[in-house]
């Protein structure tokens, strides 16, 4: 296995937010993380790449504790993309994509011609070397989304950890760029493991799904063995409309505003208000 967790467990102030979580990725998947708000998906993220210190419950890279390894080491091998990343920072987008190469500067502080071509490359595979003397303070929530991916995979990482990278993307830009890192995946061998709030995009996109819930992990598999109509209405409290995507083979969940009834008659209210829509 690439990277290994297990019992992992987190507090903050007086709630526990996550609870003995254990996960095994192994080279080259993609797994992608749900859950409704506060489930714990970012604060696993933190702790899988050593931003957080779990409580409890240990991670290995590549059969090494990570909280053995320095931060440089650490970033060689793992690039992460955080929501916050996409701030106020007043650097060239270029500067910011350079900043990808600090895990491997000596100990001068300028670029090598290998650093260069790198980001060079990256940005071309972003399709964000047309911004490269803007302030990235100044662009758009997308180009500062796409902008940060390339940051990210200009470490050369073996996993790449993205939490709700198509959070600030229109509907376009989520596809583009989630196919950008599928090709990386199928190309280079490259490991993801993302958070994802669009049950739809995670089944199309990745090859695992890990489903938490108050801080649990209450399913995980295939995109068929997790987006099941009991799943959903457990974690997400919607009774779903299941269909089968005609091309790519997995299942998409519909969802009506009568699947947010509690009262136990759901199904059949969808049906009686959608009689011929299934």
């Amino acid at each position: 296995m690439l990277l290994r967790a297990e019992q992992l467990s987190k507090r903050l102030g007086d709630r526990w937010v996550l609870q003995g979580i254990s996960l095994a990725v192994a080279p080259g998947e993609m797994i992608g993380i749900l859950g409704p708000n506060g489930s714990g998906k970012s604060t696993l993220l933190s702790c899988l790449v050593g931003e957080m210190k779990a409580d409890a419950g240990q991670v290995w890279l590549r059969d090494r504790l990570l909280a053995e390894m320095s931060v440089k080491e650490r970033a060689r091998q793992i690039a992460m993309l955080a929501q916050e990343e996409v701030g106020e920072i007043y650097f060239t987008v270029k500067g910011i994509v350079e900043m990808g190469r600090h895990p491997y500067l000596g100990r001068w502080p300028w670029l090598s011609e290998r650093d260069e071509q790198v980001v060079a490359h990256v940005m071309r595979e972003t399709d964000s070397q047309h911004l490269a003397g803007r302030i990235f303070a100044r662009l758009s929530g997308g180009e500062k989304q796409r902008v940060s991916l390339a940051r990210a995979m200009a470490q050369e990482p073996l996993l790449l950890v993205l939490d709700e990278p198509t959070a600030y993307l229109d509907l376009k830009y989520q596809f583009v760029l989630l196919g950008w890192v599928k090709r990386w995946q199928t190309e280079c061998g490259l490991t993801v493991i993302m958070v994802l709030h669009d049950l739809n995009l995670a089944a199309q996109y990745c090859d695992r799904l890990v489903v938490l819930k108050e801080g649990k992990v209450v399913r995980q598999g295939t995109p068929h063995e997790v987006i099941v109509e009991e799943m959903v209405e457990e974690v997400y409290g919607m009774t779903p409309i299941l269909i089968e995507h005609p091309l790519l083979r997995v299942p998409q969940v519909l969802l009506t505003a009568a699947g947010t009834r509690e009262n136990g008659e759901e199904r059949e209210q969808v049906e009686n208000l959608y009689p011929h829509g299934r």
